[in-house]
């Protein structure tokens, strides 16, 4: 079940998750949001879109990497003949 509510800031919907951390992580980021004035939910958030981001990154890297893998072959198919392909077994 998820607890739905407004960010009071932006009006950002946000949805209400419990994580289990380590102790030593509790501690840093009490220390953390001391240190920078913030609260320890929007350090989680900014941290999770960090995350997000740096996965998203490393997903198109890997994509552009797999597409080379196919540039020098002559022996496939184009763009056009597989569009056409799928128009016929439509």
């Amino acid at each position: 079940m998820h607890v739905r509510m407004r960010s009071s800031k932006d009006g950002t919907e946000m949805v209400r998750k419990q994580v289990y951390i380590t102790e030593d992580q509790q501690k840093a980021l009490r220390r953390l949001a001391v240190h920078t004035r913030r609260k320890q939910s929007e350090l989680i958030r900014q941290a999770i879109n960090q995350f997000l981001t740096e996965a998203r990154d490393e997903d198109r890297h890997r994509l552009r990497q797999g597409r080379s893998l196919w540039r020098d072959r002559d022996d496939l198919p184009g763009p056009a003949a597989l569009r056409r392909e799928v128009d016929l077994a439509c």
